[in-house]
């Protein structure tokens, strides 16, 4: 039904506009009698057998929806009900942030891609956690970054502004130093910025009775030496996990008109990079950290293979958009189908 009846209608309207009038219609949906409970029965796979234990957390099942989605926490409660283990919110910042000028987001339908350049738009951290307190359940991630106008040398203190922010609200942090939006945010991969950054949130999250675990989102685009030091960056710091990965600012490949818009990748153009990363950083540290899969997830299989590489968890974005929530139940039944 969605792709043959919504999608088609959705895809006709500026894809920023219908990601907002997407967000009003399901919030609606969802304060009718027994909409949340249809929801829930027609997406939601209930098996012990999905459980993930990880970090310290039990996740009912392995698919989360990526950061991005809902950036300022606005709708978690009820992308639940659609079947997701985990929702991911953010990318959060300090201070709230209007993003990038419009237009800042395109569909690739000839691709099944969107390229975005969003630039971190968000309301603010504090905003975000008024609403966390009303979480019904839902395991969440707080993806945090840095303001725009925050130079690199002070970029610390941002992400140690969010990570306290939103401490007693989310299960798990991710520290978003891949997005290829924010001017000069990728320099903070670098190995010694990036070590001194992680470690200062370890070094926070250890003085806290219940320590929350702390992953790394990083690029598509890194080199194999790269990842090498990203592995070890994770060793030195004994963060607890990587997220793998971002978009990418490759355009290999690609068929639609708009293919040479600026901004980040996503959707099935990333589908092989994003699982050689998770295959590489799997192998390389003979699997010494958990891997949260994502890039390019447009079916069961393509979960199914990040898994296979190396992943403990996925994560959906723009399969999601354009393959409808469908997409989480026929990946967790594909799940069961192998145990």
């Amino acid at each position: 039904m969605y792709k043959a009846f919504v999608r088609p209608i959705f895809f006709l309207f500026d894809p920023e506009n219908i990601h907002h009038f997407t967000f009003s219609f399901i919030r609606f949906l969802n304060k009718l009698p027994f909409v949340s409970s249809i929801f829930r029965s027609s997406y939601l796979v209930n098996d012990k057998r999905l459980e993930k234990h990880l970090f310290g957390l039990t996740f009912k099942n392995p698919v989360g929806l990526a950061a991005g989605f809902d950036k300022d926490a606005k709708l978690y409660n009820e992308l639940g009900n659609l079947g997701f283990g985990f929702v991911e919110i953010g990318t959060l910042t300090p201070k709230g942030q209007p993003g990038n000028p419009k237009k800042r987001l395109f569909r690739l339908k000839e691709d099944s891609a969107i390229i975005n350049r969003m630039g971190f738009n968000n309301g603010g951290v504090d905003e975000a956690v008024e609403r966390l307190k009303e979480n019904k359940g839902v395991l969440i991630g707080g993806n945090i970054g840095k303001n725009k106008v925050t130079p690199n040398e002070q970029a610390t203190d941002d992400y140690v502004y969010c990570f306290k922010a939103l401490f007693d609200y989310v299960d798990y942090f991710v520290v978003n130093v891949s997005s290829p939006n924010t001017p000069n945010l990728r320099a903070l991969q670098d190995k010694e910025p990036l070590t001194q950054l992680l470690q200062t949130l370890k070094d926070l999250n250890a003085e806290k009775s219940n320590p929350k675990p702390i992953l790394l989102k990083i690029a598509p685009d890194l080199t194999n030496e790269q990842l090498l030091d990203i592995i070890d960056i994770v060793k030195t710091t004994k963060i607890d996990g990587v997220i793998a990965t971002n978009t990418t600012i490759s355009r290999e490949g690609l068929q639609s008109d708009n293919k040479t818009e600026v901004g980040g990748l996503s959707g099935k153009p990333l589908t092989q990079r994003s699982t050689e990363v998770i295959k590489f950083l799997s192998e390389k540290s003979n699997k010494a950290f958990p891997i949260i899969g994502v890039g390019g997830i447009h079916s069961a299989k393509d979960a199914l293979d990040k898994l296979d590489a190396g992943a403990d968890l996925v994560q959906l974005y723009t399969g999601f958009i354009y393959e409808g929530p469908k997409l989480i139940k026929a990946i967790n039944k594909a799940i069961l189908k192998r145990l």
